[in-house]
């Protein structure tokens, strides 16, 4: 879904942008361009960033197996 329209940021977009590290909405804005121009969709970023890292939080490290 489109969470920025006057960027075209995607929510998958802000799922990889936590993925490769990205852990808040400033940060988010100057990686993506999200919430730079007009700042409505700002709220929702946001929920999709927090929605994001909550998920990062918890899924464990893949571990090779001995």
């Amino acid at each position: 879904m489109y969470v920025c329209l006057c960027n075209a940021i995607t929510d998958k977009t802000i799922r990889q942008a936590v993925a490769e590290g990205v852990c808040s909405l400033p940060e988010l804005s100057r990686r993506t361009g999200c919430a730079r121009v007009c700042g409505s969709c700002a709220e929702l970023a946001e929920q999709v960033l927090h929605e994001e890292l909550g998920r990062q939080r918890f899924r464990l490290p893949l571990v090779a197996a001995a």
